[in-house]
């Protein structure tokens, strides 16, 4: 049995352990993207709001980052029992508001308990570096502390499974985390929240603050706020980076991608089609991992293309809700005039559109937001099908001549996210990882998100800042490190002290 949320709900923040409407007068609707239907109203952060939050969260930072790491690791199990007992409600929170299916909906919430499990684990995390006696009767040994007060601002597509990449791990070395969720689909984080809160993370630790663009300049500008993660779109990402950074604030924005898999000759045709359609049209599509191009290399192209094509066609739209769907809606009608006006120039320019999703309506679902599973074959390079990131149940087929060849397509391209490789070669994929410019890779693999226990993250123009998401990364992110040396001298005998520089040679 699903769980619907109810007709306009009332959707509020979560500030110093409580939900609260706030003091702002704005608000707005929140959509089921299967139905086109208002289910919620989202109420939007002032600036009376903000300060609360911040304010909550700087009194509450100094006592929890001065907490021991037992203590601090107990609410973590708590956490990740108390998320895995509510995968079913988070899922349905998830589907009702976004659209993507149930048991996609399921396997975000299970990824997302990963970085918890890798949070749970600190301790192993924080443990410093001692060098005994480096100089005579001198240790130098350094350690970590956290930041402080950081937000985390984060993308529709993934409304439970993002912020698990980063709140785990800021609160787990000891930060106090603000959570601005996209404003399309923001219910699942208020249950995250309680569940923090049940878990016995104290008030103010954990906060969610719903707001616009208004909120989001709030947050990079505040002086009491440390650092800001951020997953989104490139130009938003550059925005966050450039505007954080020159405020002071430690920052890691990701932005977009442009994700190809290439396929080989010697490939398994099957293999690379069923993983190659599951990767582009999982979530419709709405994934920074999606796999968007499809790049065919000589004489795999013609049987690639049909067997790309024979399983778009059998993928069965509908609501998310339904144990039948594999594919849902798109987020908001906006995207799905977006999607269908880059289908239709690139058919224009000369493309093929083998398989053509632009018109499927779904029964009963007449005002969803549905755009069907869509193929693009022959794509060039100078198209906008393949020049901007679509974010929709769109795959593009690029051709090539040889393995070299798709790494230069790829290098060439201004993302660095993900891609992957379907090939029988051990020798070609070596190449191939070697040679791309890209931060994670694929090897007949095509969604590569590292599990926890690395970091995720993008090169070029799919990240901003020097460190990854989540995994050792993420540690570093949230937490600064000192390295102290230290001598105890006995009483009564000569200091050592001198004007020239010391040396560690004595």
């Amino acid at each position: 049995m699903t769980q619907q949320i109810e007709t306009t709900q009332q959707i509020e923040h979560f500030i110093a352990g409580a939900r609260t409407a706030g003091s702002g007068q704005r608000t707005q609707e929140v959509y089921n993207p299967a139905t086109g239907e208002a289910t919620g109203v989202l109420h939007l952060a002032d600036r009376e709001d903000l300060e609360r939050a911040v304010s909550a969260a700087r009194a509450a930072a100094g006592t929890w980052g001065e907490m021991s790491l037992a203590r601090r690791t107990a609410v973590l199990f708590r956490f990740r029992e108390l998320v895995a007992a509510h995968t079913d409600e988070l899922a349905a929170l998830i589907t009702a508001e976004h659209g993507k299916v149930l048991s996609d909906a399921k396997g975000e919430v299970g990824r997302g308990l990963e970085v918890v499990e890798f949070a749970c684990g600190i301790a192993e995390q924080l443990k410093g570096e001692f060098s005994d006696q480096f100089s005579t009767g001198i240790d130098v040994y350094s350690f970590r502390q956290p930041l402080g007060v950081v937000a985390g601002i984060t993308p529709f597509n993934f409304p439970v499974m993002v912020p698990l990449w980063m709140a785990p791990v800021a609160i787990a070395t000891g930060n106090a985390f603000i959570l601005k969720p996209s404003e399309r689909d923001p219910s699942p984080s208020l249950l995250l929240a309680e569940l923090w809160q049940r878990a016995g993370l104290p008030d103010g630790v954990f906060q969610v603050l719903h707001g616009d663009k208004e909120t989001v300049d709030g947050l990079l500008t505040h002086p009491e706020v440390d650092g800001i993660s951020f997953v989104g779109s490139t130009p938003i990402a550059k925005y966050v980076h450039e505007t954080a950074t020159k405020h002071g604030k430690r920052v890691q924005a990701l932005g977009g991608a442009k994700n190809h898999a290439v396929v080989l000759p010697d490939a398994d045709m099957d293999i690379a089609a069923d993983n190659i359609n599951a990767a582009a049209f999982g979530s419709a599509g709405e994934r920074c991992m999606a796999i968007s191009v499809a790049v065919a290399v000589g004489e795999a192209a013609d049987l690639l293309v049909d067997k790309l094509a024979e399983r778009a066609r059998g993928i069965r739209v509908g609501n998310g809700m339904e144990a039948s769907s594999e594919m849902g809606p798109v987020i908001t009608p906006a995207s799905k005039e977006r999607i269908r006006r880059i289908v239709t120039a690139a058919e224009e320019d000369g493309a093929a559109v083998v398989v053509d999703g632009r018109d499927l309506i779904v029964e009963d679902h007449e005002n969803g937001f549905f755009v069907g599973p869509t193929v693009i074959d022959r794509v060039r390079q100078d198209m906008t099908a393949y020049e901007e990131e679509i974010f929709g149940p769109v795959l593009a087929v690029l051709r090539v001549d040889s393995l070299e060849e798709a790494v230069e397509v790829i290098n060439a391209n201004p993302y660095g996210n993900g891609t992957a490789i379907f090939t029988s070669s051990g020798a070609y994929a070596r190449q191939f990882k070697r040679q791309v410019t890209v931060g994670m890779i694929g090897v007949n693999v095509p969604i590569p998100v590292p599990v926890a226990w690395h970091s995720f993250g993008g090169w070029k123009d799919s990240l901003f800042g020097d460190h990854h998401i989540y995994g050792p990364d993420g540690v570093r992110f949230y937490t600064r490190g000192k390295a102290v040396t230290e001598r105890w001298p006995e009483p009564h005998h000569a200091s050592g002290a001198s004007f020239a520089f010391p040396s560690s040679s004595d």
